[in-house]
């Protein structure tokens, strides 16, 4: 066990864990954040992406010390009073089924917009290809990107990052 500083959505969290435990269970079981979900357990389907350092990074690999005195959004921290563009573009488009990799799907959205505000359908297939839906809603994902887009070119200076 070892002592590991986290800051997750902008507070310090003084962890004693296992080094190489993976973030996302430092996130769910020891800082009690569970929007950021567990699906595959070895990086292939997404529902763990979070935010190191403004990355997209996928948490259930990622060992928690690799990310010690790192800023780590993750979905509960993507907004702080109103939703983020690409959360209330997710409403919009009514994207969610059953719901389960969205938390994931938005983060990796959250991030393709930040490098790049116009994606292209091809842009946005490429940054998000490691984003499985068992319940196949890309088409309105794409539409939801696509839209997040114009809302984030719109939007308030700064009402669109995270804490």
């Amino acid at each position: 066990m070892a002592e590991i500083k986290l800051i997750v959505n902008g507070k310090e969290h003084l962890l004693d864990i296992d080094p190489q435990m993976p973030l996302l269970w430092a996130i769910r079981d020891f800082v009690g954040l569970t929007g950021t979900k567990f699906g595959c357990g070895v990086s292939q389907c997404g529902a763990c992406t979070v935010h190191l350092e403004g990355k997209p990074i996928r948490s259930c690999t990622y060992p928690a010390v690799a990310a010690k005195d790192k800023k780590i959004i993750t979905i509960e921290g993507l907004a702080s009073a109103n939703p983020h563009p690409v959360q209330q573009a997710w409403a919009e488009a009514q994207v969610p089924q059953c719901g389960y990799c969205q938390s994931g799907q938005i983060m990796s959205a959250a991030a393709l917009l930040a490098s790049n505000p116009s994606p292209t359908d091809a842009d946005i297939d490429t940054a998000l290809q490691g984003n499985l839906c068992r319940c196949g809603t890309y088409p309105r994902v794409r539409q939801a990107i696509h839209r997040a887009a114009e809302l984030m070119k719109t939007a308030k200076p700064g009402s669109t990052g995270g804490k």
